[in-house]
């Protein structure tokens, strides 16, 4: 076939490969104007009436999966499959240029190891599992490929026999292709007996093994050699590097085990053998992060970015340091935002930086990689917060909260917000913002609504709540509480159930917690004490004080109460180095388009603007430096009217 011909309303483009069930083209669908893949199947599949029709209804179900690591099926047309396209090499390609470090397998395997467990869990097992069938994007996400394909092409008329399985049958300019499939068959697969999410688990050893020793673990001349070795021969376990977990062994073992009623029985079990912490040791934590603290530096415009493994019983001088620097936004806005977000993992980090054109936009890059991505629909955005498992970013425009899958995809907007003081979710998919009922934190619903959880008590002065965060149980949140100074301010322990709330630490700037290491009885709650980030031991069944504090870093900058830090689940810290922020801004008044209408006064240091019912006037706190206690400042279009706050 020549390029620049179509299939249905797909615009076929360029050939991207050929496999065994067929060539591989990118499309364009002109109906929803994006770029997809077509699969178009072999013309030996084409010819069988009854194998096609059988496609067709197993095709019914596979696009029925909807994984965040699964490539998806979007239709059938004809011959033709219609799927996701997904950038980035194969798992077979990286393998190539040799061997995985043992930080980039873990979290491989454990998204591999999710997507297959979703689809078992829904009866479908894949069939053909291998790293050339494994895919992962720039930003580390898996995308497994062809799911449940072999089946859906398979012949009911035909004995279930390896020999003539949809990728076997494969003419001999494919032998390449047939032989890489054979290398991952299971030993039942290769006597001919149904497969099953069994002979997934075996096939997903076979690629885990691959990715840790960086070589085939079933080789041969011939399918016959390979499918021999795979019935007889032992795996080359020296081939391992030294440094693999004794989990990880141990898995493999089990997954490699030729009687399918010995090997490991779901791939859960997998999934959890992976994730779990390596109790001897303690170089390594279960996603393969140092369980010593990391500690990122992120210096706006002037300064730089510093990450550096801080545990708290050593000196952060004998920590190893790396640096990297990201685009100021405070000489295009002069509102304060929240600039970057660590990942729950802490494997990468949103960040508020201009994108092209200079228009303040979201990126993400990945700690380990020299290259950021821009987020496209995510214009004006601040205060960027992670979803729990790392595949969302929720963040704040001028007057909305949306969300938006880091792996691709249109933002969506979930509710409107008066104000911005941050933002947080949990793992049950609760999010928690500022914008409740006179200044408190207010749930979001599914119809974009804001039920009000906090409430300022202003027998204690409070003006507003903000910067919420989640706890590990997912009912309990940290939250800042500001009442006009900082001695009368503080961090508060609240519950969704709207409980009566708990005093925690006296503090004129937000907090953060961070659970227990492996080994550890205490957590740390970090927050700033004249700009010292701080880590006081914290008892996390009561989130009360365990020990005094400790200082992390020194010169770490705020801004509007805000402490300009963001900790991971497993300790990865970054913060902003620098004094309090408070960007001078002048007063401006702004009709329904956006357009100025005028400015009043000269530039200050304002917070907490609102307006009046009638809109003709606003209330706007004022300090005459950043760090001193603010007072109410009235306003209309004509004249700037001073009234005294009695603190």
């Amino acid at each position: 076939m020549s390029p620049q011909f179509s299939i249905a309303h797909y615009r076929v483009t360029t050939k991207l490969g050929e496999g065994g069930m067929g060539e591989v083209w990118r499309a364009t669908d002109t109906k929803l104007n994006r770029d997809v893949a077509i699969k178009i199947l072999p013309e030996i599949f084409a010819q069988d009436a009854d194998r096609m029709a059988r496609f067709a209804r197993e095709a019914q179900v596979l696009a029925s999966l909807n994984h965040p690591n699964i490539a998806a099926m979007y239709g059938v047309e004809d011959r033709a499959l219609i799927m996701e396209l997904v950038e980035g090499p194969t798992l077979a390609e990286r393998i190539t240029a040799g061997p995985l470090p043992l930080d980039e397998v873990v979290p491989i395997a454990l998204q591999i190891t999710e997507a297959l467990e979703y689809a078992h869990d829904k009866s479908i097992v894949h069939r053909d599992l291998k790293p050339a069938n494994i895919k992962v994007t720039p930003d580390g996400r898996v995308k497994i490929l062809d799911f449940g394909l072999a089946k859906a092409l398979s012949s009911e008329t035909v004995a279930a026999d390896p020999s003539i399985s949809p990728t076997l049958t494969m003419r001999s300019t494919l032998v390449g292709v047939i032989m890489g499939t054979a290398a991952y068959m299971s030993p039942e697969q290769a006597r001919g007996a149904p497969a099953d999410r069994r002979s997934d688990i075996w096939a997903f050893g076979v690629v885990l093994y691959e990715m840790l020793s960086g070589k085939r673990l079933f080789t041969g001349e011939s399918v016959s050699d390979i499918l021999a070795a795979v019935l007889r021969g032992e795996p080359d376990w020296s081939a391992l590097p030294a440094d693999t977990p004794p989990r990880i062994r141990k898995l493999l073992r089990r997954c490699l085990e030729r009687d399918r009623k010995q090997r490991l029985q779901a791939i859960g079990e997998a999934r959890i053998a992976i994730d779990a912490p390596e109790e001897d040791v303690r170089a390594q934590s279960p996603r393969g992060m140092p369980h010593a603290w990391m500690a990122a530096t992120v210096l706006l415009a002037i300064a730089l970015v510093v990450l550096f493994a801080l545990h708290f019983r050593e000196r952060p001088q004998s920590s190893p340091v790396v640096r990297f620097q990201i685009p100021s936004v405070e000489a295009i806005s002069p509102v304060s935002r929240r600039t970057v977000a660590l990942s729950p993992d802490g494997r990468q980090i949103a960040f508020v930086a201009p994108g092209p054109g200079g228009q303040i936009m979201l990126w993400v890059r990945a700690l380990d990689s020299l290259e950021a991505r821009l987020l496209p629909g995510t214009e004006n955005a601040s205060h960027p917060f992670w979803s729990p498992d790392g595949r969302h970013l929720a963040f704040f425009t001028t007057a909305s909260l949306k969300k938006i899958d880091v792996s691709g995809g249109p933002a969506q907007t979930l509710c409107s917000v008066g104000y911005v003081h941050g933002g947080t979710w949990n793992r049950d998919g609760v999010i928690l913002v500022s914008g409740g009922v006179g200044g408190g934190l207010a749930r979001v619903s599914q119809a974009g609504d804001l039920a009000t959880v906090t409430t300022p008590d202003p027998n204690h002065g409070e003006l507003w709540h903000g910067y919420p965060q989640f706890l590990p149980d997912g009912q309990h949140f940290l939250y800042f509480a500001f009442a006009g100074t900082d001695a009368r301010s503080g961090i508060y322990l609240g519950t969704l159930e709207g409980k009566e709330k708990k005093s925690l630490l006296n503090t004129g700037f937000s907090a953060a917690y961070v659970g227990p290491s492996a080994g550890e009885k205490t957590g740390r709650l970090l927050f700033l004490r004249e700009g010292v980030l701080m880590a006081r031991p914290t008892d996390p069944r009561t989130y009360e004080a365990a020990d005094d504090a400790v200082p992390v870093a020194p010169g770490v900058a705020s801004v509007a109460r805000e402490s300009l830090f963001t900790v991971s689940e497993n300790g990865v810290l970054a913060y902003r180095s620098g004094s309090t922020i408070s960007p001078k801004a002048p007063l401006t008044w702004f009709d329904r388009t956006g357009k100025v209408l005028s400015e009043l006064g000269a530039r200050g240091y304002y917070t907490n603007l609102a307006l009046s019912p009638d809109g003709s006037r606003a209330a706007v706190g004022q300090a005459d430096e950043p760090k001193n206690g603010s007072r109410p400042r009235a306003l209309n279009r004509e004249t700037v009217t001073i009234v005294q706050h009695e603190q």
